[in-house]
This record gives C-alpha cells, sequence and structure tokens, in this order.
C-alpha cells in the first residue's frame, strides 16, 4: 500500500523554497503551512511510524509570531523535522532507544540552532534505529518506520523517519545525518 499526504491544502505540492516564498508574499501565513503539515502528519503516522514525539503546539506559537513583513531567515515559516540523535529543546532525544532518558532537554543543540535559524519550524521529531546503527529504521522503544511507497516494507536507512515523511509529501525538507551513505 502506498502512503501519501499531499492534498490540495496551502503546501500543495510546493518545495520549501517555494512554500516560503509564498509566506513571504503573504499568499498564506506560516501557521496555515504548519497547520497543513500536522494534518498531514496526523493522516499518515498510524500507517508509517515515522515520527516519536510530536511538537506541535510549539511549532504553531513560533510560527504565529511570523509575518510577511518580518521574515525570520531564508526557509521562514517553512514546516520540518528534527531527526531524534539531535537535541531540540522541549522534547527528548532518544537516539531510537529505551536506554535513553525520556525527560526534554533543556537547549538546542548547535545544529538545530543553525538549523532553526533559517526559518524552519520542526513540527516533530523523526525516527531513527537504535543509535542509527542498524539499516533499517526501527527505534527500540516504538514500531518499526514503514516504507511510504510501499508500508510492507522498511523506510531504510539511519534517517528513515525523515525520509518517509519527506518521501509521503507530509513536510518538504527534514534534518537527515549518517555515517555510512543512509541519505
Amino acid at each position: 500500500m502506498q502512503v501519501l499526504a499531499t492534498s490540495s491544502d496551502v503546501l500543495g505540492e510546493l518545495d520549501a523554497v517555494s512554500i516560503s516564498r509564498r509566506i513571504a508574499a503573504g499568499d498564506f501565513s506560516a501557521v496555515e503551512a504548519v497547520n497543513a503539515a500536522i494534518a498531514r502528519l496526523r493522516a499518515v503516522e498510524p500507517l508509517l511510524h515515522a515520527v516519536v514525539c510530536e511538537r506541535f503546539e510549539q511549532a504553531l506559537a513560533e510560527a504565529s509570531v511570523l509575518s510577511p513583513a518580518a521574515p525570520a531567515g531564508l526557509l521562514a515559516g517553512v514546516p520540518s523535522l528534527i531527526k531524534d540523535n539531535t537535541d531540540l529543546a522541549g522534547s527528548p532525544t532518544r537516539h531510537g532507544s529505551r536506554g535513553t532518558s525520556a525527560a526534554p532537554v533543556a537547549a538546542d543543540s548547535e545544529f538545530t540552532r543553525v538549523f532553526r535559524a533559517t526559518g524552519l519550524i520542526p513540527i516533530a521529531k523523526s525516527s531513527l534505529p537504535e543509535f542509527g546503527l542498524t539499516a533499517t529504521t526501527e527505534p527500540g522503544h516504538s514500531p518499526a518506520t514503514c516504507n511510504p511507497w510501499n508500508t510492507t516494507h522498511s523506510s531504510g536507512g539511519s534517517s528513515g523517519g525523515s525520509a518517509a515523511l519527506v518521501a509521503a509529501g507530509v513536510v518538504p525538507i527534514a534534518h537527515a545525518n549518517d555515517g555510512g551513505g543512509s541519505i
């Protein structure tokens, strides 16, 4: 079964640059873009298992302070994801493992600060295999992440949650990293 989240909402089939330009032009707001991505995520997450931590309220609050008159970064208002091996203030960083703390971290990592400085708004943290060590995205504390093109297959790689949600059309761009070529 194929899972696609694209719809006739404000995101349509736009890429990240086009979304930021449309927000800057006042065609739609960052709040509308984030709400569309949240709705898309809610529609596909029960089938894909690609998210380990939602942050919808925080994302909407961040989007609400943006305006075309005061853009904040090249990709201001574009909804995105942070992989769960990178600190995002207010969310736990589990590295796909039950052996890590579920307590929220207090501060963004340096990478997250740079990522957010572009204007990207993380709506959730994406899944990865435990400590990114296997070729399939099977976190130790949640179900395996499915490939949106065929849900009987894994999304694969250590950035499989991000890959699955971009491929499904939930967000146009997401954080991924690897040490062996998985992205």
